[in-house]
């Protein structure tokens, strides 16, 4: 049998097929569209409920106007600093290695125990100063001008005197302060002071 070659045929037949690729083609990239955009809803609903969180959290943070605590909490940070401060100048500057290896145990203890209690304040609107008072600046200016054996003594002595204080002052605040997120922060913060005072004394005798 002999085949007619028809071009209407043909041409039917590409112009079917050419549509039926661009439908394909156009299916694809609404899905692909679609896609995106529900990644794009998903992620904007995940943002919108992290930063709901975050908005409730400040919302429900408690502000905290006791004195005691915010005397506490005030009190605390500025000896931190200055005992920061002085550790660092002792680890750099002291003769003795022992008062060197004293200093760094202060810089890291306290930083540690400052940053703690930065991080509650700023949760209960409690200002925290940014620097020490002006007669503890005045005091750790003093110091920093000595050297050698004379600083190493001063040094010890001063933080043997010290730590009892903060001792004191922190069993006050874990027996007496009203709010248990600072009371339980002063009880936590004993061992560690405890301990700083049992090197301190220990230094001290050799000297």
């Amino acid at each position: 049998m002999k085949k007619v070659f028809c071009p209407a045929l043909l041409a039917a037949a590409l112009l079917f097929s050419c549509n039926d690729n661009t439908s394909t083609t156009e299916s694809s990239t609404t899905t692909d569209s679609s896609t995106m955009m529900s990644d794009q809803k998903d992620n904007t609903a995940t943002r919108m409920d992290a930063d709901s969180s975050r908005n409730s959290n400040m919302q429900t943070a408690k502000p905290i106007i006791d004195k005691d605590v915010v005397d506490f909490v005030r009190k605390a940070s500025a000896g931190s600093m200055m005992e920061v401060e002085l550790g660092q100048y002792a680890a750099q500057n002291a003769q003795s290695q022992r008062v060197k290896d004293f200093g760094n145990m202060m810089v890291a203890d306290h930083s540690k125990a400052n940053n703690d209690l930065k991080n509650m304040a700023m949760s209960n609107n409690i200002e925290v100063p940014a620097a020490m008072p002006a007669d503890m600046k005045s005091h750790v200016d003093m110091m920093k001008k000595m050297t050698g054996a004379a600083f190493d003594k001063a040094y010890m002595d001063m933080m043997v005197n010290d730590h009892k204080k903060d001792i004191s002052e922190f069993k006050k605040a874990s027996a007496d302060l009203k709010e248990d997120s600072y009371k339980a922060f002063a009880t936590m913060t004993l061992p560690v002071l405890q301990k700083h005072l049992d090197s301190a004394q220990a230094i001290h005798k050799n000297k």
